[in-house]
């Protein structure tokens, strides 16, 4: 399954809120939801209210966590399956567990503008952990892990703008922009991650 090609803008549109896929420009009036905050389709500019079936509401809480992070279906599903068999709410297990993904860390970290991005920044193998390349944007980070930008690849035109500048990130993280080198100070918890999500619809969208 291919990932989607719509527009972000668009996406945003789609879930009715911001999803912050082009980063700074998401906490602009450029953004389309500060702009034009209606549902793509003829049908957007519509004032009716469209209500979602109980099903439809928890595709739609699904579909949103998917788009913010980039994730495709089958990726998403192992989360959740993985989830519930660790200690502690499902639903938070699953999202603790996306926010451990290198491409999500590195984003967190401001190396790369949006999740978006930052992937890309992974799959060029620009970013190492513990020293070594890893170009595996799903790849799980641990207590202790070394994230740091590839030592021949920080003049990159990329990161002209990070060096020296100063980045407001989550307790559990820290990343010296002299150095362009960060570490995993701790596993995140649900209380870290700022995104209005209720992840208690989508564990019931997938115990149908």
């Amino acid at each position: 399954m291919a990932r989607t090609i719509e527009p972000d803008c668009r996406q945003c549109r789609r879930e009715g809120c911001k999803l912050f896929l082009k980063g700074e420009r998401c906490t602009t009036k450029k953004c389309a939801m500060e702009r034009r905050p209606v549902i793509p389709g003829q049908h957007g500019n519509s004032k009716r209210r469209v209500a979602f079936s109980e099903y439809g509401t928890q595709l739609r809480e699904k579909q949103k966590v998917k788009r913010t992070y980039g994730i495709l279906e089958k990726q998403f599903r192992e989360y959740y399956e993985k989830a519930k068999n660790k200690e502690g709410a499902t639903g938070a297990q699953m999202l603790i567990a996306i926010e451990q993904r290198l491409d999500n860390v590195v984003y967190r970290m401001g190396i790369g503008r949006s999740r978006k991005q930052a992937r890309q920044i992974v799959n060029h193998g620009l970013i190492t952990v513990n020293g070594k390349r890893v170009d595996i944007p799903s790849y799980s980070i641990k207590v202790g892990d070394v994230v740091a930008i590839k030592e021949n690849k920080q003049d990159n035109e990329m990161f002209k703008d990070l060096k020296g500048s100063k980045i407001v990130m989550p307790k559990w993280l820290e990343f010296d922009t002299n150095t362009l080198s960060g570490k995993i100070l701790a596993l995140p918890t649900r209380e870290d991650i700022d995104a209005d999500i209720k992840e208690q619809l989508i564990v019931e969208l997938y115990s149908r």
